[in-house]
């Protein structure tokens, strides 16, 4: 096999039902400037390996060594480690798609009922009598779960489905926090360092570089580039992805390029070919663009500003080979619909537009580019790459991963979509504004729209008008009803804890919550607890908003979320649990009409607004 020029990796561990698109956004691009790109989803390749017959029978003698540490449960679950070992395989097969007659052998209850089944099988019977396939999906899942949660307990306290050591990654100042982990290996590393090596000799790469989109992504992502660093120190480590873009921003503790040897901020496109063009054909080193790297011993910014970002069009089409879909597992963690869409499905991932067309949210990383500039791509071009990519991975369903998709540029996607006659089924991030309207909502589900999510964020026009939303309580009603009554899900994004918040503001969001439930203007919903960013408008100018940041010295590793007081708003953690609780029975249509009361183990001011108050909007 060809040396490839750079190997792009996924590290462990992301989403298991589909491809992180970074890799495959840039593989695409790369090639069209004539290099030589491979790509390797090492995330779902761990998961495969970890969940075989061979994987799990590896796990279940590396915990046998160690039988005093087991909880009486999972002492449980060893007894029965050949019932699990031989039903592994065939229910990761079906999760991947394969042998569908299996959901009826599942469904007929031939998998063991551990604390998950207990905790959850009942929801099972919430599916229709007909939908087999989802409903052995569901129970597939707390299957897989349930090895999962042994995994954490017994193997690597670090383990998620979709994340690993998360909170590691969470805004930590120094880099000591983040180095002091690196070292402490497991079976699950020593796999994932085993796969990487496989790939690295497969493709013989001259440079490696790393996606780091999440916060659990950071830590696995150090422990590879450790591993190549011994194993292969030739070998140049990049370093990009988005929680690189908001924490690394003002990087200056050098000992971070003992693991890496460059890391890249915002658009990926310009950084990276600029370094190939210097580490491949030996171009200066001041043509790099927004780039870190060590000289001296110093951490260094190299941001040549004459080379201009990449645009849209010119950034050819997403390119999926080396990936093996057939891995990748879809699984069904809640009844929900719209909540099984981010984890049920192969969706090929596309981008409408760079950056969101509003970027005026007060708790939003406004400051940054890649939210910032935005730039749309034309709808041919975009309608090429959705047959291009169509033709690549046999599959009609697609992601828009957009901030926000604009409703002029989704009219003229649909129109084209329905001139060319390309039928795909798809879903996209938008706001709730008022040119989404009925008649547009209709045009969008004809040409394969299924679903929307979007903010809807406190219920509170005071607050919403704080926040620089955009967007009122009546306009949401509207907009989500236009949708609900064209076919289209909604999904909303619910914030508390926004600065100066209330508690009366808050039990009056959950009872309009409960009423945009009770009229399906959504189907389903997550709670985010606000967190200040220093590139955020609030951040940036935190006595606007009435809050005081707290003194922290600037740290020379990650520096993006910043600690304040809220003098005026109520004690949102005491609200947590109650409101998640709620919204969990919301999405599974349990008590829509219990007062909001009834959430709280505490006192609660009385919901001050009319329960009628979305109907009279209708």
């Amino acid at each position: 096999m060809a040396t490839a020029d750079i190997l792009l990796i996924t590290p462990p561990f992301s989403q298991l039902n589909t491809p992180y698109p970074a890799t495959v956004f840039l593989k695409g691009f790369l090639a069209k400037e004539g290099f030589s790109a491979r790509q390797f989803d090492l995330s779902i390749e761990t998961i495969a390996t970890i969940f075989s017959k061979k994987g799990l029978r590896d796990i279940f003698n590396f915990i046998e060594a160690k039988p005093d540490l087991l909880s009486p449960y999972h002492a449980r679950m060893l007894d029965s480690k050949e019932k699990y070992c031989s039903l592994v395989d065939e229910v990761i097969s079906f999760l991947q798609g394969n042998n569908e007659s299996y959901a009826t052998t599942i469904c007929d209850g031939i998998l063991p009922k551990g604390k998950r089944y207990k905790a959850s099988g009942a929801l099972a019977g919430l599916f229709k009598k007909s939908d087999t396939n989802t409903k052995a999906k569901f129970l597939a899942t707390i299957f897989v779960e349930e090895i999962g949660d042994l995994i954490t307990a017994q193997v690597d306290t670090d383990f998620g489905f979709s994340r690993y050591a998360e909170q590691i990654g969470i805004s930590p100042r120094s880099f000591k926090s983040v180095e002091a982990k690196i070292n402490q290996n497991t079976l699950l590393t020593e796999t994932m360092c085993q796969l990487l090596a496989e790939a690295i000799k497969s493709y013989a790469p001259k440079t490696i570089a790393f996606t780091i989109p999440f916060p659990g992504n950071l830590l696995s992502a150090l422990k590879l580039a450790h591993y190549i660093k011994k194993n292969f120190p030739k070998l140049p480590i990049i370093v990009g992805g988005g929680w690189v873009n908001t924490e690394l921003r003002q990087l200056a503790d050098p000992f971070f390029f003992d693991y890496v040897d460059y890391v890249c901020l915002d658009f990926g496109e310009r950084p990276l070919l600029q370094l190939l063009k210097h580490l491949i054909n030996n171009e200066p080193k001041n043509n790099l663009v927004r780039t870190f790297a060590r000289e001296n011993g110093k951490v260094v910014y190299l941001n040549n500003e004459s080379l201009s970002d990449i645009e849209p069009r010119d950034s050819g089409t997403p390119d999926y080979s080396d990936l093996n879909l057939k891995k990748y597992i879809s699984a069904v963690e809640m009844v929900n619909p719209m909540h099984c869409l981010w984890s049920n499905g192969r969706w090929n991932k596309l981008m409408i537009a760079q950056g969101c067309y509003w970027h005026k949210c007060a708790f939003c990383d406004t400051s940054l580019e890649y939210i910032s500039k935005y730039n749309a791509l034309e709808t041919h071009i975009l309608c090429d790459r959705i047959e291009a990519v169509i033709k690549q991975t046999s599959n009609n369903e697609f992601h828009f991963v957009d901030e926000a998709a604009p409703p002029k540029v989704l009219r003229d996607l649909a129109l084209e979509l329905i001139k060319r006659n390309i039928k795909i089924t798809w879903w996209t991030n938008i706001r709730f504004e008022s040119n989404f309207t009925r008649d547009l909502c209709e045009l969008l589900a004809r040409s394969g729209c299924i679903a929307v999510s979007g903010g809807l964020e406190v219920l509170s026009d005071r607050l919403l008008r704080k926040m620089n939303k955009g967007v009122t309580i009546e306009q949401a009603v509207k907009t989500t009803h236009n949708f609900s009554s064209s076919g289209i899900m909604v999904h909303a994004y619910l914030m508390y804890g926004f600065p100066t918040q209330t508690a009366q503001e808050t039990v009056n969001s959950l009872e309009i919550v409960r009423q945009f439930f009770k009229h399906n203007l959504i189907k389903s919903a997550y709670w985010h607890r606000f967190a200040m960013t220093v590139h955020s408008p609030i951040g940036k100018c935190p006595k606007k908003y009435n809050v005081k940041v707290v003194d922290s010295p600037l740290g020379t590793f990650a520096n993006n979320e910043q600690p304040f007081l809220d003098a005026e708003g109520c004690d949102h953690g005491m609200f947590s649990f109650g409101l998640k609780k709620a919204l969990y029975n919301y999405m599974h249509n349990n008590c829509l009409d219990h007062p909001v009361k009834d959430w709280f183990d505490f006192k609660i001011p009385k919901v001050t607004v009319s329960p009628n108050m979305i109907k009279k909007i209708i």
